[in-house]
């Protein structure tokens, strides 16, 4: 069931002394009951977490963070973005910095570079000293990275078999480097780089209340930005105008990253996933899919959202609009602690199968033949969702995304995708869902002339099945995709991006356009009303 009540979507205290909050952690049969600051990135709760999956008792966790570097033949450094792992250990948005993890002596430690000095300053501003770093998080120490040996010296030489995970075999190159035995000691070092990332997905898919903050404070500010770009669509002439406005209202509210490239494909363009070029115009168009989110502090949202252009549905529109609509809302119903997520995606093959049917568009055939078929995978190619976090696709316990293993852009196959539409595919990871995952529903119809006709239609299995004359008056449709954040809770589900319009309240919002007063109030979002501001 969906949680009610009308909290903001920014703010939620994570207990009712907003300024603290108490985390509970079973380590057999001893029970941690652990008291910190509820602004404090919980770093050393994340790295009991990790060793508790890891499940060994010695060993030191080393992990290097993102370097910083310049693009090729330039003085300009290359956009920074921290390992979402490394992050997860730390909460540092700061390069070069190195964090190790002592699972005896239950000992996080931070590796920073040496604080800016001379002209560094005059040029880039000041870099943080340990003592700020040792204040601003939640380490048990804090040091420069140059006093980094000594404190591997010393591990070493209590360690009987130093063990060091590491997150990637080619780790092991820039590791061995630092984990040097003394000359006279016979101590090897064992580098163990396969456990320690399966123990990171376990832990990582398990959101602690700071990281569903942040999910939820990311989530409140693309509110914002969807809801502008819906008063403003009917005056805007290009895809390009639609990206400019979300980007611009999301840095306005202080997120400057987007959790992945804006997709906001107009026409024909609604039927490409991952369209990216926005820079088409939106004359003689029926609808618009934007997809798009911002990062808070690191953390993604993920909302799709199709409207249409002129504030008015063409019948074709309307009926798929109805059925994605229909398939979301029977599909979140179904979230719940131990469900199986690959179960609700078959449910919306199901709906989609039944709806398509209905509308002519899948034929010469029984439902339970149509649907045996998986012929509805040829407008729904793609799985239900995925995990959230960190990443847009966040990490977890069996796999990178929710559905499957990452096929990778070069892997992705019909067989896959038709393995993505039955219930117990072998491909698949288990994905039994459990309380504080975030997850995404993203059901989506498309109709996409290049997918249709050189591979469904080429495809003896389900061709058969489409009615090709009635795909002429859908193509113009594009696709509708809608997709909102979910955070599965201990008895069901919250719809966390609930408030985020559409449907009837988005046409509406869209048809008073710049003349309704106070829009964002529907997100609950405090505004500050500025005379001229897009945003």
């Amino acid at each position: 069931m969906e949680l009610s009540g009308m909290e903001s979507m920014d703010e939620r205290p994570a207990s009712r002394d907003s300024n603290w909050s108490f985390d509970v952690e079973d380590f057999g049969d001893v029970v941690s009951i652990s008291k910190t600051r509820a602004d404090l990135y919980p770093a050393k709760k994340h790295a009991r977490s990790v060793a508790k999956h890891l499940n060994a008792k010695n060993g030191l966790v080393f992990l290097p963070g993102t370097p910083s570097k310049d693009y090729e033949d330039s003085d300009e450094p290359v956009a920074f973005r921290q390992r979402r792992y490394f992050y997860y250990l730390s909460g540092l948005a700061n390069p070069d910095c190195i964090i190790t993890f002592d699972l005896a002596r239950d000992q996080l430690c931070a590796w920073i570079p040496p604080t800016s000095s001379g002209f560094r300053v005059i040029y880039n501003g000041s870099s943080p000293s340990r003592e700020e770093i040792k204040a601003k998080y939640d380490f048990d120490h804090v040091d420069y990275i140059n006093r980094l040996d000594d404190y591997v010296k010393a591990f070493i030489h209590v360690e009987k078999t130093p063990t060091v995970f590491l997150l990637h075999k080619y780790h092991e190159a820039f590791a061995s480097r630092i984990f040097r035995p003394s000359p006279d000691s016979k101590k090897k070092v064992r580098f163990d780089s396969t456990r320690l990332i399966l123990a990171m997905d376990a832990a990582r898919v398990i959101k602690s209340s700071y990281e569903i903050k942040m999910i939820r404070k990311a989530c409140s500010i693309t509110a914002k930005a969807h809801v502008n770009v819906l008063r403003h669509v009917k005056t805007l002439k290009n895809e390009s105008e639609i990206e400019a406005i979300f980007t611009a209202t999301c840095i306005a509210h202080q997120a400057k990253q987007q959790a992945y490239g804006i997709i906001a494909g107009s026409g024909p363009n609604a039927s490409t996933l991952h369209y990216s070029e926005n820079n088409e115009s939106l004359e003689g168009r029926q609808l618009v899919c934007l997809d798009a989110g911002c990062e808070w502090d690191c953390y993604a949202s993920d909302v799709t959202r199709t409207f249409p252009i002129s504030g008015e549905y063409s019948a074709e529109a309307k009926h798929i609009y109805d059925l994605v609509a229909n398939m979301q809302e029977e599909c979140i119903e179904m979230v719940k602690p131990n469900a199986d997520y690959r179960k609700i995606n078959a449910k919306a093959h199901d709906i989609a199968t039944k709806g398509l049917m209905e509308l002519g568009l899948l034929q010469n055939g029984s439902y339970e033949e149509i649907r045996s078929a998986s012929a509805s995978v040829a407008f729904l190619p793609h799985g239900l969702g995925h995990y959230l976090g960190l990443e847009t696709h966040d990490v977890g316990d069996g796999g990178n995304l929710l559905l499957s293993k990452n096929f990778g852009a070069a892997r992705i196959t019909e067989q896959n995708i038709f393995s993505l539409v039955t219930e117990t595919p072998a491909m698949l990871a288990a994905p039994i869902l459990a309380p504080n995952m975030v997850i995404t529903v993203e059901p989506g119809i498309y109709f996409n002339r290049y997918a249709m006709e050189e591979v469904w239609l080429q495809n003896e299995r389900i061709s058969k099945y489409i009615n090709q004359d009635l795909l002429e008056k859908y193509y113009p449709v594009g696709g509708v995709r809608i997709e909102d954040d979910i955070l599965v809770t201990e008895d069901g589900y919250e719809n966390i991006t609930r408030d985020i319009p559409k449907g009837d309240e988005a046409l509406d919002i869209i048809n008073k356009g710049l003349d309704e007063p106070v829009i964002v109030e529907k997100v609950h979002v405090k505004e500050e009303r500025r005379r001229g501001w897009l945003w």
